[in-house]
């Protein structure tokens, strides 16, 4: 147990070093290792939660009451399509009450339209296992020729668990676009999205990004009657009137905006948008927003310009007016460019929200939290001295109980700290403030195994074997004790990280990775400290 071929050895000091080289950084600033550190040597930190340097925490809900509007507004333009399609005639096409009701003119037509109708109640679809039992919508037929298609709570839940999902997937690539790091986001209950995002120097920007949901069309400007004309009278059926976009250099209210007349017929959505960039115009130099179609999407850029050269071309984002340039002449390349009233930042966020995507559902803040990067530097303060007096306590209790071996069990103290740090930072784990709480129990803990060691190799002492033979035995035996401790305190680990959350998850991951590096250092290392000792003393005595 104690003999050490020369590979072993090798291989215990590679991973000390390579642990100590991958811990190092964290002692130096960004700048320092941006500006003077070595390129070629690891120089990643551990990343610091929002409790420690601060940042913006936003708590929000899905808007119910809008998915339900909109399922209704497309489950009333499948009910028109579905009768038109069969000629059957009807009056009274509404949306109310949760619910599409249509008056069927000719009661002889009424089983055809219930006929048709039942078309559109569909299963709900969650998940494998759902059994396709519920459905979405249901179908009640009176007698007197009124049908209603009624959303069902199952069906209204499926939609906001889905529109939830799809928000969190969307946020993500939002957030991930700013190039902030280590956003947390994450679904809290049914209809809720926390986002935390640890570092954030301007909150009211997050907020506009992530309360935008970037639902991008491009659209026909109707030119049969002036937009002030519309505004005044009636638009016509299939248009309607909306301004244009807020200056962000001179905010004005929506009635001293320019408005438009727009069709309301979408003919490009911002799904087949390839890519969009913040650039600038070559000929006044303005900040622009450049954007490229996919395939589909550009057959069908090409066949609108085509179609309408000479006329005006309106791009509309969350019923706002972008921009509505005249089509001078056919674009076939797929690609255009959006001016307006941009400043640098707000083309770069438009282009933001053009690349990640449409929000399924509005968001509203329900809780806003900004953490001072001051509160931070407090929690880091306190817990560097909760390690410290952790760390010295242990130091000064082993070396006490143990002299010479204390020392030994100090020193792989030392290297399991540099370890865990180590690992950490190579992972790009997250430190957060129940975190350091890990790594101060881990402290305290590291020392266990070697506490169970020396007080075997006492006992084989008394009983009267040499000084090796009760080393080598206090050694063999304690390994399966050491080994059952660490491995029932990992699970634990395992299962708060799988059930807890963020906070929960950070204390969970120290742990577990101490757990790791507690058992390589408090044995594995100390064991070779220990067989290197005896090796150049050959010690007659125990010092323990």
């Amino acid at each position: 147990m104690l003999h050490f071929a020369r590979w072993k050895v090798t291989l215990v000091l590679l991973v000390a070093v390579v642990g100590l080289l991958f811990s190092i950084p964290n002692l130096f600033s960004d700048q320092t290792l941006q500006d003077e550190y070595p390129s070629w040597l690891p120089n990643g930190k551990l990343v610091l939660g929002l409790d420690l340097q601060g940042g913006a925490h936003i708590l929000m809900q899905v808007e119910k009451d809008g998915i339900i509007k909109d399922r209704l507004e497309i489950l009333r333009g499948d009910v028109r399509s579905a009768l038109r399609e069969d000629k059957i005639g009807y009056t009274g096409l509404a949306a109310r009450d949760g619910a599409v009701q249509v008056r069927i003119r000719d009661l002889a037509q009424l089983e055809s339209a219930r006929a048709k109708l039942k078309e559109l109640v569909q299963p709900i679809s969650t998940s494998l296992l759902s059994g396709g039992g519920a459905t979405e919508t249901s179908l009640e037929v009176n007698n007197d020729g009124l049908v209603r298609l009624v959303l069902t709570e199952e069906g209204i839940n499926a939609r906001v668990s889905s529109a939830v999902a799809q928000s969190v997937e969307v946020i993500r690539r939002r957030v991930d676009e700013l190039g902030t790091t280590e956003p947390s986001i994450q679904r809290e209950g049914d209809s809720r999205i926390l986002v935390q995002v640890p570092g954030l120097q301007d909150p009211d920007r997050l907020k506009d990004i992530l309360e935008t949901t970037a639902n991008l069309s491009f659209r026909m400007v109707d030119t049969s009657m002036a937009a002030e004309t519309a505004l005044q009278t009636r638009p016509p059926l299939d248009s309607e009137v909306l301004f244009e976009a807020d200056d962000p250099l001179n905010p004005k209210p929506q009635n001293e905006r320019t408005p438009y007349l727009v069709q309301k017929r979408v003919l490009i959505s911002g799904d087949e948008l390839d890519d969009a960039q913040p650039t600038f115009d070559s000929r006044t130099n303005e900040p622009v927003v450049s954007f490229r179609f996919n395939t589909s999407g550009a057959k069908k850029f090409a066949r609108v310009t085509e179609q309408n050269v000479g006329l005006p071309f309106a791009i509309v984002l969350d019923n706002e007016v972008i921009s509505a340039p005249t089509i001078r002449e056919p674009i076939r390349g797929g690609s255009g460019i959006i001016s307006g009233s941009f400043t640098a930042q707000s083309a770069n966020d438009l282009a933001v929200l053009m690349r990640a995507g449409a929000l399924p559902a509005k968001l509203t803040i329900v809780e806003e939290r900004t953490v001072g990067p001051g509160l931070g530097a407090d929690s880091i303060a306190a817990g560097e001295i909760a390690g410290i007096v952790g760390a010295a306590a242990v130091v000064v209790f082993m070396f006490l109980a143990y002299g010479l071996f204390g020392l030994f069990a100090n020193v792989s103290l030392i290297v399991n700290v540099v370890l865990l740090l180590g690992v950490l930072s190579f992972l790009g784990a997250t430190l957060t403030l129940p975190g350091i709480a890990g790594i101060v129990l881990t402290i305290g803990m590291a020392v266990d195994a070697n506490v169970l060691i020396y007080e075997r190799i006492r006992e084989e002492n008394n009983y009267g074997r040499s000084t090796i033979a009760a080393i080598d035995t206090g050694y063999s035996r304690a390994l399966a004790t050491i080994l059952d401790a660490n491995i029932t305190t990992f699970i634990a680990a395992v299962i708060l990280f799988s059930l807890g959350s963020g906070p929960v998850k950070g204390f969970a991951v120290t742990l577990a990775v101490g757990i790791v590096t507690t058992v390589f250092s408090a044995f594995t290392f100390n064991r070779l400290v220990v067989a290197t000792w005896i090796k150049y003393r050959r010690p007659s005595k125990l010092p323990i």
